[in-house]
């Protein structure tokens, strides 16, 4: 090699040692049992951390910008906050008894979280922990959505069966939907034109319409082999651009692939013991889901829909949230 091919291998070499992976992530896990939350290098699968946080921590995210870790730890009545660079709590937001899932403003403002205690949803100043106000509804609030044009939440509460719609400028209730029995999670469409709903006994999906607060859709699980009340849609995630769906079916070990177009059951995955929440990775090709009676992480590649790998982590893991980069970067 001559001195000026040498000298341009290595400049080149230099470039790609200071370029960060384009799909470089890291993968957090709320560990309920242990009290802990298990980092994950999302290009190895390897456990780079293990942060200690308050008692029983289950709903997990990120700050639109990454800076911040949210996890609710439910028998602590407090959201430890976590700076996603040194990987330290830094500070608490009280947010009321029994926190359990939460989410954030468009603008990483405000955060409205269920406190599954109290029947309230707690409405917070991000910044300053100040709360700006306390909204009654139904029996165990779990599952929390904010309006992809931050105008409204939605809040489902699990004892009552019931998506509830809070106005986010005048925190009033405009709305109740009745759906099946124990609803979980609620997600908008980026457009906002449908709210989806888990219910976790009822064994089905709701698709709600904002405009009339109508259900317009119903999606039903059924594998051979399984009774009903083994299916039990708990977590749900839109992947795929939103062509598809990932609902984590409980006790049956599987994930649901739904049709978003269709609204219709087109896979079903395998995965480990009594699946939970899920998140798609940063680049959006796989799908990471929580496994709490096996504690493991399964990882699954959204092109083939197959389980490709297993993850350790804590006892009872329970949330996954996924950040692009690296703490530190």
């Amino acid at each position: 090699m001559t001195r000026i091919g040498l000298a341009t291998f290595c400049a080149t070499a230099l470039v790609l040692a200071a370029v960060p992976l384009a799909h470089a992530e890291t993968i957090f896990v709320s560990n309920e049992k242990d009290n802990t939350i298990t980092v994950i290098d999302g290009d190895t699968m390897e456990t780079m951390d293990t942060i200690e946080t308050s008692r029983r921590p289950r709903g997990i995210m990120l700050s639109p910008d990454n800076k911040e870790l949210f996890v609710a730890a439910g028998d602590g009545d407090i959201i430890d906050v976590i700076d996603t660079k040194t990987l330290k709590i830094t500070r608490q937001l009280e947010s009321g008894p029994d926190p359990e899932l939460m989410d954030i403003d468009p603008d990483g403002k405000i955060i409205y979280i269920a406190n599954e205690d109290d029947s309230m949803v707690t409405i917070m100043e991000l910044g300053s922990g100040e709360v700006l106000s306390e909204v009654p509804v139904g029996v165990e609030p779990e599952g929390m959505a904010v309006s992809p044009d931050n105008k409204l939440t939605a809040a489902t509460s699990e004892s009552t069966s019931m998506a509830h719609i809070i106005d986010n400028e005048t925190h009033q209730l405009v709305a109740n939907v009745l759906v099946d029995s124990r609803p979980r999670e609620a997600k908008w469409t980026k457009d906002g034109k449908e709210l989806w709903v888990s219910s976790e006994i009822g064994g089905t999906v709701s698709v709600i319409d904002p405009t009339t607060w109508e259900i317009t859709d119903k999606i039903h699980f059924e594998v051979p082999g399984l009774r009903p009340e083994q299916l039990q849609p708990v977590g749900m995630d839109f992947v795929k651009d939103e062509s598809l769906v990932m609902v984590p079916l409980g006790p049956s070990n599987r994930v649901a692939v739904i049709d978003t177009a269709k609204k219709e059951v087109v896979d079903y995955i395998l995965v480990g013991q009594r699946p939970w929440h899920g998140e798609p990775s940063a680049d959006g090709t796989k799908y990471y889901v929580a496994n709490g009676l096996t504690n493991d992480m399964t990882v699954i590649d959204l092109d083939s829909l197959k389980a490709v790998k297993s993850v350790p982590v804590g006892r009872l893991p329970w949330g996954v949230a996924v950040m692009p980069g690296k703490p530190g970067a």
